[in-house]
């Protein structure tokens, strides 16, 4: 909801995260929350088996390439990305358009309803199920080279630890910092993705088409 509303002169912007979650409540309910929930809950398990099985044989090819180690995790990392933004591209389309819908829960399309609505509408291609891809592929992409290339490299460079339980710290610390860092290199071309796959300002006009695009024109206007 934060990605889609165009700066303060929005008429249904949000004034803060708790204003957002008190309006989305007030409006349309407790079930306002999970608008949108089963794209993704169907596309974990691919895309979690397609991100590190991809990983792995980018990694294993890159061994032959003979790159230094640190660089061949950020660029298995990329290709992961990029081959993971692929599968989930569709379920990121049927998921944004039920999220950006501001009418209660009970009133909106099933997921399927509204995938077969766009299919019908717009087809499968870079205008229908898979609008916004490259956008996708930015995101998915650079999270995936930062948070492998930063995961591995930092894991390798602080000693492991004999007491299982600050090994378990170790990890946790290293993987929370790699997430948060690789979240904020890549939120612009999260908000390009969402601009694109939801709802254009003017009805029947295409203002976000394109991902660089995209990012220019919020650039622009929004800072």
């Amino acid at each position: 909801r934060f990605q889609i509303q165009r700066g303060k002169t929005d008429p249904t912007s949000y004034k803060s995260l708790g204003d957002c979650f008190r309006t989305i409540f007030q409006r349309e309910g407790l079930l306002g929350f999970y608008k949108g929930i089963l794209p993704p809950v169907l596309a974990e398990t691919p895309k979690r088996a397609v991100k590190f099985f991809t990983f792995e044989q980018y990694k294993k090819l890159l061994g032959y390439a003979s790159l230094q180690p640190g660089l061949a995790f950020a660029v298995a990392g990329l290709g992961s990305g990029l081959t993971e933004a692929v599968v989930v591209n569709p379920f990121e389309v049927v998921k944004v358009t039920l999220q950006t819908n501001r009418n209660a829960f009970t009133e909106q399309p099933s997921s399927f309803v509204q995938a077969r609505q766009i299919i019908k509408t717009d087809g499968l291609g870079l205008h229908g199920l898979n609008k916004g891809l490259t956008a996708t592929l930015g995101r998915h992409g650079v999270f995936n080279m930062v948070y492998f290339g930063f995961y591995f490299n930092v894991k390798n460079i602080l000693p492991v630890n004999k007491d299982p339980n600050l090994e378990f710290l170790r990890k946790f610390g290293i993987g929370l910092v790699s997430g948060t860092i690789a979240s904020i290199i890549n939120i612009p071309f999260d908000v390009a993705k969402s601009r694109i796959q939801g709802p254009q300002p003017v009805p029947g006009e295409i203002k976000y088409r394109t991902c660089f695009k995209t990012m220019a024109t919020v650039y622009k206007e929004e800072g």
